[in-house]
């Protein structure tokens, strides 16, 4: 799985890249300063850094150059409130392969890395999905949360099948894993009873026990 560290001071903006990655099945860490983001750097495999050009009063670009200085091969992306011509000049001079205005957009930032990134995100519409906090925030836009909508009903058969297919094999760790992390965000959607189903196989799974009659109901409920 493709690994991203998102860097913004901003928890909301920072919550909105996160998720967005997330829904794209990246495994993402976060940083809310440069000195956290170092740190994060250096104990994971980064794939992708998204930054904010200033993060809490220090430069972000300054992150990314430190980032290449110690022999990181992670894409860059930076973001900016209204970014100036310096700002894209200098990302551009990092090995940033964008300056994107904030509030990031969902459809540029997805769409974007589709293009220009291998593994799960760049594999058409086919997304993971994974757990994703506080989506139902006030200050999320609808377009947004119909993309998100849109993204979980896409990748609800292949989340299905991986779950039919693990209690076949009678991997119950990979049941929990997969059932868990379908519960969370369909929880997060507004799928309630998807997740009430999905908590009560991982919860089984978790103890050793493969419930198919409950998998048989969500698949009837998934097929409905």
């Amino acid at each position: 799985m493709l690994t991203a560290l998102v860097v913004d001071a901003d928890a909301l903006a920072r919550r909105r890249v996160t998720g967005l990655l997330r829904l794209g099945g990246w495994q993402v860490r976060e940083a809310a300063d440069v000195p956290t983001a170092l740190e994060l750097a250096a104990t994971a495999d980064v794939d992708l850094v998204v930054t904010d050009a200033e993060v809490a009063g220090e430069d972000g670009l300054e992150l990314l150059r430190r980032l290449r200085r110690d022999g990181s091969q992670a894409h860059f992306l930076v973001a900016a409130w209204q970014p100036s011509e310096r700002v894209r000049a200098e990302a551009a001079a990092v090995g940033a392969l964008a300056c994107l205005g904030k509030p990031v957009d969902a459809g540029i930032l997805l769409d974007f890395l589709r293009s220009r990134t291998t593994g799960p995100a760049a594999r058409g519409t086919q997304y993971a999905i994974h757990e994703v906090g506080d989506l139902h925030d006030a200050d999320l836009e609808d377009d947004l949360m119909d993309r998100l909508q849109e993204m979980y009903v896409t990748a609800l058969p292949g989340r299905l099948s991986a779950i039919e297919t693990h209690t076949r094999q009678g991997d119950s760790p990979a049941v929990a894993s997969a059932a868990y992390t379908l519960a969370g965000t369909s929880g997060q959607l507004g799928h309630p009873e998807v997740a009430t189903i999905c908590q009560a196989i991982a919860a089984d799974a978790r103890r050793g026990i493969l419930a198919h009659d409950r998998v048989q109901h969500l698949h009837a409920l998934i097929g409905a």
